[in-house]
């Protein structure tokens, strides 16, 4: 796939017209029948989410943190691969793994020294391209990290704003 002839009239008509590149994503969670689940509609998809087993939940689910790392992993992984494709790079497979610690006694209340939330994330790339140059690889790491919108948005956390009705 020729990344670059399918991005081109993108970019050409994003440089015309600025204000046509800007879009809003939305994600909606819905009450289930049980307090521990939800469903989450992406406008697209349906999907299941769930109370970690470690805070109560059924563990048979998607929890919130799962979807977290798994939007990272998926950025990651298809940026990866977009910016290898459009530079050229051949590439025989890329794979990324993400991990998170957290500390659930910070989650449950249970101590006001454990933070709430992940402390720590590891975002794993394996790429497979025997016949890419250094170069070439350390430019694919390079643009990944930059133009992944999950990862920069993470190191560079967008103001959030929360209303109540």
């Amino acid at each position: 796939m020729d990344i670059r002839s399918l991005q081109r009239p993108l970019k050409d008509r994003y440089r015309q017209d600025p204000s046509s590149s800007i879009i809003t994503l939305t994600a909606r969670g819905t009450q289930t029948d049980a307090p521990i689940s939800c469903s989450v509609d992406l406008g697209r998809a349906i999907y299941k989410a769930e109370a970690h087993k470690g805070v109560g939940g059924a563990g048979t689910g998607a929890c919130s943190g799962d979807l977290l790392l798994g939007a990272l992993a998926a950025c990651a992984q298809i940026t990866c691969q977009m910016v290898a494709a459009a530079m050229g790079i051949p590439t025989e497979g890329i794979d990324v793994t993400v991990e998170g610690d957290l500390d659930l006694q910070g989650t449950l209340g249970i101590s006001k020294e454990a933070p709430v939330g992940f402390q720590k994330i590891r975002v794993n790339f394996e790429i497979r391209a025997p016949q890419a140059t250094a170069e070439q690889l350390s430019a694919l790491k390079i643009k990944t990290e930059q133009y992944c919108v999950v990862m920069q948005t993470l190191q560079r956390p967008p103001q959030i704003e929360n209303n109540w009705k």
